[in-house]
Protein backbone atom coordinates (compact mmCIF):
# COMPACT_ATOMS: atom_id res chain seq x y z
CA UNK A 1 0.00 0.00 0.00
CA UNK A 2 2.88 2.38 0.78
CA UNK A 3 4.42 1.59 -2.62
CA UNK A 4 1.17 2.22 -4.52
CA UNK A 5 0.52 5.37 -2.47
CA UNK A 6 4.02 6.71 -3.15
CA UNK A 7 3.51 6.40 -6.92
CA UNK A 8 0.17 8.20 -6.69
CA UNK A 9 1.53 10.89 -4.34
CA UNK A 10 4.70 11.76 -6.28
CA UNK A 11 3.77 10.87 -9.87
CA UNK A 12 -0.01 11.26 -9.78
CA UNK A 13 -0.31 7.82 -11.39
CA UNK A 14 -2.61 4.93 -10.46
CA UNK A 15 -1.11 1.45 -10.89
CA UNK A 16 -3.20 -1.71 -11.21
CA UNK A 17 -0.13 -3.92 -11.60
CA UNK A 18 2.03 -3.41 -8.51
CA UNK A 19 1.29 -6.98 -7.40
CA UNK A 20 3.89 -7.84 -10.06
CA UNK A 21 6.68 -6.58 -7.78
CA UNK A 22 5.09 -8.07 -4.66
CA UNK A 23 5.08 -11.54 -6.20
CA UNK A 24 8.28 -11.19 -8.25
CA UNK A 25 10.41 -10.54 -5.16
CA UNK A 26 9.19 -13.82 -3.62
CA UNK A 27 9.84 -15.77 -6.81
CA UNK A 28 13.30 -14.23 -7.32
CA UNK A 29 14.53 -15.01 -3.81
CA UNK A 30 12.94 -18.49 -4.01
CA UNK A 31 14.79 -19.31 -7.24
CA UNK A 32 18.10 -18.00 -5.89
CA UNK A 33 17.74 -20.11 -2.74
CA UNK A 34 16.80 -23.19 -4.78
CA UNK A 35 19.90 -22.73 -6.96
CA UNK A 36 22.06 -22.47 -3.78
CA UNK A 37 24.47 -20.06 -5.46
CA UNK A 38 24.65 -17.56 -2.59
CA UNK A 39 23.69 -17.09 1.07
CA UNK A 40 20.10 -16.10 1.85
CA UNK A 41 21.14 -12.63 3.08
CA UNK A 42 22.90 -11.92 -0.22
CA UNK A 43 19.95 -13.37 -2.16
CA UNK A 44 17.65 -10.83 -0.47
CA UNK A 45 20.01 -7.98 -1.43
CA UNK A 46 20.37 -9.21 -5.01
CA UNK A 47 16.58 -9.59 -5.31
CA UNK A 48 15.91 -6.02 -4.17
CA UNK A 49 18.70 -4.56 -6.34
CA UNK A 50 17.52 -6.54 -9.37
CA UNK A 51 13.93 -5.44 -8.77
CA UNK A 52 15.03 -1.80 -8.51
CA UNK A 53 17.02 -1.91 -11.77
CA UNK A 54 14.36 -3.79 -13.74
CA UNK A 55 11.54 -1.52 -12.53
CA UNK A 56 13.61 1.59 -13.37
CA UNK A 57 14.14 0.26 -16.91
CA UNK A 58 10.40 -0.47 -17.13
CA UNK A 59 9.64 2.97 -15.76
CA UNK A 60 11.63 4.69 -18.52
CA UNK A 61 9.07 3.26 -20.96
CA UNK A 62 5.87 2.93 -18.96
CA UNK A 63 5.70 6.40 -17.33
CA UNK A 64 5.55 8.03 -20.77
CA UNK A 65 1.94 6.80 -21.05
CA UNK A 66 -0.49 9.26 -19.43
CA UNK A 67 -3.65 8.88 -17.34
CA UNK A 68 -5.95 5.87 -17.61
CA UNK A 69 -3.75 4.30 -20.29
CA UNK A 70 -0.93 4.02 -17.71
CA UNK A 71 -3.19 2.08 -15.34
CA UNK A 72 -4.31 -0.26 -18.13
CA UNK A 73 -0.71 -0.81 -19.23
CA UNK A 74 0.42 -1.74 -15.71
CA UNK A 75 -2.56 -4.11 -15.49
CA UNK A 76 -1.61 -5.76 -18.80
CA UNK A 77 2.06 -6.17 -17.85
CA UNK A 78 1.14 -7.56 -14.42
CA UNK A 79 -1.31 -10.09 -15.88
CA UNK A 80 1.25 -11.16 -18.46
CA UNK A 81 3.65 -12.13 -15.67
CA UNK A 82 0.79 -13.76 -13.73
CA UNK A 83 0.02 -16.04 -16.70
CA UNK A 84 3.73 -16.74 -17.25
CA UNK A 85 4.18 -17.79 -13.61
CA UNK A 86 1.00 -19.92 -13.76
CA UNK A 87 2.25 -21.88 -16.78
CA UNK A 88 6.00 -22.11 -16.10
CA UNK A 89 5.81 -25.25 -13.94
CA UNK A 90 9.53 -25.99 -14.33
CA UNK A 91 10.65 -22.62 -12.92
CA UNK A 92 7.86 -21.38 -10.67
CA UNK A 93 5.89 -24.52 -9.82
CA UNK A 94 3.03 -23.28 -11.99
CA UNK A 95 -0.38 -22.83 -10.39
CA UNK A 96 0.75 -24.93 -7.39
CA UNK A 97 3.24 -22.24 -6.37
CA UNK A 98 6.75 -22.53 -4.97
CA UNK A 99 8.02 -23.41 -1.50
CA UNK A 100 10.88 -21.13 -0.44
CA UNK A 101 13.80 -23.01 1.10
CA UNK A 102 14.89 -20.57 3.80
CA UNK A 103 18.03 -21.57 5.76
CA UNK A 104 18.00 -22.42 9.47
CA UNK A 105 19.27 -18.94 10.37
CA UNK A 106 18.80 -15.54 8.70
CA UNK A 107 20.91 -12.51 9.70
CA UNK A 108 22.09 -14.53 12.71
CA UNK A 109 18.54 -15.23 13.96
CA UNK A 110 17.05 -18.72 14.05
CA UNK A 111 14.17 -19.17 11.58
CA UNK A 112 12.13 -20.91 14.29
CA UNK A 113 12.30 -17.65 16.29
CA UNK A 114 11.98 -15.33 13.28
CA UNK A 115 8.82 -16.95 11.93
CA UNK A 116 6.91 -16.76 15.22
CA UNK A 117 3.87 -14.44 14.80
CA UNK A 118 5.05 -12.03 17.52
CA UNK A 119 8.55 -11.76 15.98
CA UNK A 120 7.21 -11.35 12.43
CA UNK A 121 4.85 -8.66 13.70
CA UNK A 122 7.76 -6.69 15.17
CA UNK A 123 9.96 -7.21 12.11
CA UNK A 124 7.18 -6.08 9.76
CA UNK A 125 6.23 -2.99 11.78
CA UNK A 126 9.87 -2.00 12.27
CA UNK A 127 10.46 -2.34 8.51
CA UNK A 128 7.33 -0.27 7.82
CA UNK A 129 8.42 2.55 10.15
CA UNK A 130 12.00 2.56 8.77
CA UNK A 131 10.74 2.64 5.15
CA UNK A 132 8.35 5.54 5.88
CA UNK A 133 11.11 7.52 7.67
CA UNK A 134 13.60 6.95 4.83
CA UNK A 135 11.00 7.98 2.24
CA UNK A 136 10.18 11.11 4.28
CA UNK A 137 13.88 12.02 4.38
CA UNK A 138 14.30 11.43 0.65
CA UNK A 139 11.20 13.44 -0.28
CA UNK A 140 12.33 16.35 1.90
CA UNK A 141 15.36 16.75 -0.40
CA UNK A 142 15.52 18.40 -3.84
CA UNK A 143 14.37 15.09 -5.37
CA UNK A 144 10.99 15.42 -3.63
CA UNK A 145 10.54 18.98 -4.87
CA UNK A 146 11.42 18.02 -8.44
CA UNK A 147 9.02 15.08 -8.54
CA UNK A 148 6.20 17.22 -7.14
CA UNK A 149 6.88 19.92 -9.73
CA UNK A 150 6.80 17.31 -12.52
CA UNK A 151 3.59 15.84 -11.12
CA UNK A 152 1.83 19.21 -10.90
CA UNK A 153 2.85 20.56 -14.30
CA UNK A 154 5.25 18.54 -16.43
CA UNK A 155 5.33 21.10 -19.25
CA UNK A 156 6.37 23.98 -16.97
CA UNK A 157 8.94 21.72 -15.31
CA UNK A 158 10.49 21.16 -18.74
CA UNK A 159 10.50 24.93 -19.39
CA UNK A 160 12.66 25.54 -16.30
CA UNK A 161 15.14 22.88 -17.42
CA UNK A 162 14.02 19.78 -15.52
CA UNK A 163 14.40 16.48 -17.36
CA UNK A 164 11.07 14.96 -16.38
CA UNK A 165 11.46 11.34 -17.53
CA UNK A 166 14.20 10.30 -15.09
CA UNK A 167 12.48 11.57 -11.90
CA UNK A 168 9.22 9.90 -12.90
CA UNK A 169 11.00 6.61 -13.66
CA UNK A 170 12.90 6.91 -10.35
CA UNK A 171 9.64 7.28 -8.39
CA UNK A 172 8.20 4.26 -10.22
CA UNK A 173 11.31 2.22 -9.33
CA UNK A 174 11.22 3.41 -5.72
CA UNK A 175 7.55 2.47 -5.33
CA UNK A 176 8.33 -0.93 -6.87
CA UNK A 177 11.20 -1.44 -4.42
CA UNK A 178 8.93 -0.70 -1.44
CA UNK A 179 6.37 -3.19 -2.81
CA UNK A 180 9.17 -5.74 -3.30
CA UNK A 181 10.21 -5.38 0.35
CA UNK A 182 6.62 -6.20 1.32
CA UNK A 183 6.74 -9.25 -0.97
CA UNK A 184 9.91 -10.50 0.74
CA UNK A 185 8.31 -10.10 4.17
CA UNK A 186 5.31 -12.10 2.94
CA UNK A 187 7.61 -14.81 1.55
CA UNK A 188 9.48 -14.92 4.86
CA UNK A 189 6.22 -15.19 6.80
CA UNK A 190 4.61 -17.94 4.71
CA UNK A 191 7.65 -19.67 3.15
CA UNK A 192 5.59 -19.85 -0.03
CA UNK A 193 4.81 -17.83 -3.15
CA UNK A 194 2.18 -18.50 -5.82
CA UNK A 195 0.79 -16.81 -8.97
CA UNK A 196 -1.94 -15.31 -6.76
CA UNK A 197 0.76 -12.99 -5.40
CA UNK A 198 0.99 -11.53 -8.92
CA UNK A 199 -2.75 -11.19 -9.61
CA UNK A 200 -4.31 -7.79 -10.34
CA UNK A 201 -6.84 -8.26 -7.51
CA UNK A 202 -3.99 -7.86 -5.01
CA UNK A 203 -3.11 -4.54 -6.66
CA UNK A 204 -6.79 -3.55 -6.37
CA UNK A 205 -6.84 -4.31 -2.64
CA UNK A 206 -3.68 -2.20 -2.13
CA UNK A 207 -5.31 0.64 -4.06
CA UNK A 208 -8.39 0.43 -1.80
CA UNK A 209 -6.10 0.73 1.22
CA UNK A 210 -4.54 3.84 -0.32
CA UNK A 211 -7.93 5.46 -0.98
CA UNK A 212 -9.25 4.73 2.52
CA UNK A 213 -6.06 5.79 4.29
CA UNK A 214 -5.22 8.74 2.03
CA UNK A 215 -2.19 9.11 -0.21
CA UNK A 216 -1.18 12.72 0.51
CA UNK A 217 0.40 11.63 3.79
CA UNK A 218 3.15 9.00 3.45
CA UNK A 219 1.72 7.04 6.37
CA UNK A 220 -1.87 7.23 5.08
CA UNK A 221 -1.83 3.96 3.09
CA UNK A 222 -0.56 2.11 6.17
CA UNK A 223 -3.57 3.40 8.14
CA UNK A 224 -5.79 2.25 5.28
CA UNK A 225 -4.22 -1.23 5.43
CA UNK A 226 -4.89 -1.47 9.18
CA UNK A 227 -8.53 -0.44 8.66
CA UNK A 228 -8.93 -2.93 5.78
CA UNK A 229 -7.64 -5.91 7.75
CA UNK A 230 -9.55 -4.94 10.88
CA UNK A 231 -12.73 -4.77 8.79
CA UNK A 232 -11.89 -8.13 7.22
CA UNK A 233 -11.22 -9.83 10.57
CA UNK A 234 -14.07 -8.25 12.54
CA UNK A 235 -16.83 -8.03 9.91
CA UNK A 236 -15.79 -11.33 8.32
CA UNK A 237 -16.78 -13.16 11.51
CA UNK A 238 -20.34 -11.81 11.32
CA UNK A 239 -21.01 -11.25 7.62
CA UNK A 240 -20.14 -13.30 4.55
CA UNK A 241 -20.43 -10.18 2.40
CA UNK A 242 -18.08 -8.04 4.49
CA UNK A 243 -16.53 -6.66 1.30
CA UNK A 244 -19.85 -4.97 0.46
CA UNK A 245 -19.83 -3.26 3.88
CA UNK A 246 -16.24 -2.16 3.33
CA UNK A 247 -17.26 -0.92 -0.12
CA UNK A 248 -19.88 1.36 1.45
CA UNK A 249 -17.21 2.70 3.83
CA UNK A 250 -14.91 3.24 0.84
CA UNK A 251 -17.56 5.26 -1.03
CA UNK A 252 -18.27 7.31 2.13
CA UNK A 253 -14.57 8.19 2.48
CA UNK A 254 -14.29 9.15 -1.22
CA UNK A 255 -17.37 11.41 -1.04
CA UNK A 256 -16.83 13.11 2.32
CA UNK A 257 -13.04 13.00 2.71
CA UNK A 258 -11.12 12.62 -0.56
CA UNK A 259 -7.86 12.87 1.42
CA UNK A 260 -8.81 9.72 3.38
CA UNK A 261 -8.49 8.96 7.08
CA UNK A 262 -5.04 10.60 7.16
CA UNK A 263 -6.62 13.84 5.91
CA UNK A 264 -9.27 13.70 8.65
CA UNK A 265 -6.64 13.09 11.35
CA UNK A 266 -4.43 15.91 10.04
CA UNK A 267 -7.40 18.34 10.06
CA UNK A 268 -8.27 17.33 13.63
CA UNK A 269 -4.65 17.74 14.72
CA UNK A 270 -4.27 21.11 12.99
CA UNK A 271 -7.62 22.26 14.43
CA UNK A 272 -6.53 21.37 17.98
CA UNK A 273 -3.14 22.98 17.41
CA UNK A 274 -4.79 26.19 16.17
CA UNK A 275 -7.25 26.18 19.08
CA UNK A 276 -4.39 25.73 21.54
CA UNK A 277 -2.38 28.56 19.92
CA UNK A 278 -5.46 30.85 20.04
CA UNK A 279 -6.06 29.98 23.68
CA UNK A 280 -2.39 30.66 24.52
CA UNK A 281 -2.46 33.98 22.66
CA UNK A 282 -5.54 35.11 24.63
CA UNK A 283 -3.83 34.39 27.90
Amino acid sequence: AIGVGLLLRQNGMVSFGHALFFGASGYMVGMLLQAKVMPAELAIGVTLLGLLLVSFAMGLVIVRVPGVAFGMLTLAVGQMFFLTASRSRGFTGGADGMNIEWPNTLFGVSMSVLTKPATMFMVSWTTLVVVILLLALLLSTRFGGITEAVRDNEERARFVGIRTLLPRAAVYALSSLVTGIAGLLSALNTGFVSPENLHWSLSGVALMMVVVGGYKALWGPAIGAVVYFMAKDILGDYANHWMAIFGVALITVIVFSPTGIAGILEKLFMGRKLAHATHTARH
